[in-house]
This record gives structure tokens, sequence and C-alpha cells, in this order.
């Protein structure tokens, strides 16, 4: 059943979409040249690996060591600011690698950090928009989101999914939480091939003992605990 929704609504989405994606295709071909499409491996339901879609939003590199946020076009961020970057996983949608609810898919390379219990976030496919992202998107912590999204697994049914369109709609229309500060939020892990951090000194009287963890809030009915600046690669 909610796979005919994911088709049904895709199918109305496209009405606008495909030829809104044309003209921004015409675009980004007559500014920026290259591929239109911007592919990438990500994680689906049951840790399946499937390409997902985005319009390009970067220029080439003009020299090796070029960092990533120079190269965002005028274009591209716009398409960001407005999440038009992402009209082209309605195809993902409707390959069935994604929903149009659930958790924004992440890298294989995040994946492999996940606990069990953070595994739980693979039971459902990945959806265009979910639970965490309308509840602080990047703007959260990447523990605060898997939170939200296994919640959100654990509760999920019409009347949520429905609330998430409609607030879906809100967030595009005051976009907000895009991209955290320096591009990734925080507590998301590094990829597995990403060079360990030098240890810290070590301090030269003992530490005092760290402040427990934040309380994450989760919605009012959940009363029991729940079981790209722009790196382009990052983004949810």
């Amino acid at each position: 059943m909610k796979r005919g929704g994911d088709l049904a609504v895709t199918v109305l989405a496209g009405i606008i979409a495909v030829p809104l994606g044309l003209l921004i295709a015409l675009l980004i071909r007559a500014t920026t040249g290259g591929p239109v499409i911007f592919r990438q491996t990500r994680t689906g339901r049951h840790g399946r690996e499937f390409a997902i879609l985005k319009f390009r939003t970067m220029r080439d590199k003009r020299h090796e060591d070029e960092p990533d946020a120079p190269r965002i076009t005028r274009l591209g961020a716009l398409l960001r600011k407005t999440s038009l970057d992402e009209l082209p996983q309605l195809w993902n949608v409707l390959r069935g690698d994604m929903g149009v609810i659930g958790p924004r898919p992440t890298l294989p390379e995040q994946v492999v950090h996940y606990s069990d219990r953070q595994r739980g976030r693979l039971a459902v496919r990945p959806g265009l928009t979910g639970w965490a992202q309308v509840r602080g998107r990047n703007s959260i912590t990447w523990p605060e989101r898997i939170e939200l999204d296994l919640w959100y697994i654990e509760h999920h049914s019409l009347a949520l999914d429905l609330r998430i369109l409609a607030l879906t709609v809100k967030v595009l229309l005051r976009p907000a939480g895009i991209t955290a500060a320096g591009g990734v939020n925080p507590g998301f892990p590094a990829p597995a091939h990403s060079p360990a951090p030098a240890p810290a000194p070590a301090p030269a009287e003992p530490a005092a003992a760290e402040p427990a963890a934040a309380r994450i809030v989760l919605p009012r009915q959940a009363t029991a605990t729940a079981p790209r600046l722009a790196r382009e690669e990052l983004r949810g």
C-alpha cells in the first residue's frame, strides 16, 4: 500500500517536475556545461546500494586542491536552497530505490559506522523527505537524526506520512537547515577511508568529568525511549 502511494505521489509530482526539470537541465548545460546529473552511490533498504540522482550544482575543479565551496555555481546555490537539485530522485522512487517518505540515504562509507541499533534505519526504503528532514534537517546532530528516523520507523502511519508531507511543504517555502556549519552536521561519522584525527595532548591536570549527552527530545506521543558549505557528496 505504501509503495502504491509512493507511485501515485510521484506521478502527480511529475506533472510539474518533468517540464521544470527539463528547464533546469537546459540552464545547467548552458551555464556549466558537462553532465547535468550528479550520480552517487548510497545505501538503501536492507543495505542494498543504489545510484542516487541529483542535478549538478558544482563546476569541475580548476586544480586538484581547489576547495568545494567556490565551485558551487549561482544556479547550483539556488537549486540547493530550494531543494530543486533533488528533483531527479523522483526517478529513484519510480525505480523502487527510494520512497517518498523515509530516512535520507547515506554513503556506504558512513553506514559502516552504524551500531546494530542504528542499522535499524535500513529497515525501510530511504525517502525524498522524512521525519528528521522536517525536524531540523542538517542543523541537528547526526545521532539525533538517526533517533528521529528510528522513531518514524516504529510509529509510521498514514496520518504521520501526511503530516510529514505538509511539514515538507512548509520547509520548502521557508528553507532552513540545508547545510550545517562546515557542510557536515555535528556527529556525522567520518568516512572509513579518512585518516584518523591526531590525538589530543594529555591535559596537565585531571580533566573534569564530561557532561552527560544532551537528551533527544522526541514528539509528545513518543513516551518511551525510541528503539557538502557544501561538500556535494555529504549532503543528505
